[in-house]
């Protein structure tokens, strides 16, 4: 067993736009934590791997191809490999947990 301490938890970035920290990382999966403050651009790219986004603070949109959501506090959102999502209208910051299965990256073909 290990607690992973900080994970999910606003951390305002310094010096850029948003905040990635990866928390855990396993073969099968992934932890970590994005935060994107008031007003942000979130600037991500569709990931090889299947994503869970748990909303620990703030508010905004999630737009993907396919639907627009307003997320919030408690939302757990299933994002699927390779399908483009953004959050936009930050209207809180806000503070994700992600967690990624397989670990991020772990399909990409570079890595």
């Amino acid at each position: 067993m290990q607690i992973i301490k900080g994970a999910g938890q606003w951390n305002a970035p310094t010096g850029a736009q948003n905040d990635w920290v990866e928390n855990l990382r396993v073969p099968d999966l992934s932890v970590g934590t994005y935060c994107i403050p008031v007003g942000g651009v979130d600037t991500q790219s569709p990931h090889t791997e299947d994503e869970i986004y748990v909303v620990t603070s703030g508010r905004a949109k999630l737009v993907t191809p396919g639907h627009t959501a307003e997320v919030g506090p408690g939302a757990v959102i299933f994002v699927p490999a390779g399908e483009d999502h953004r959050f936009e209208d930050v209207t809180e910051d806000l503070a994700l947990l992600v967690v990624f299965g397989p670990a991020y990256g772990s399909r990409t073909p570079d890595r």
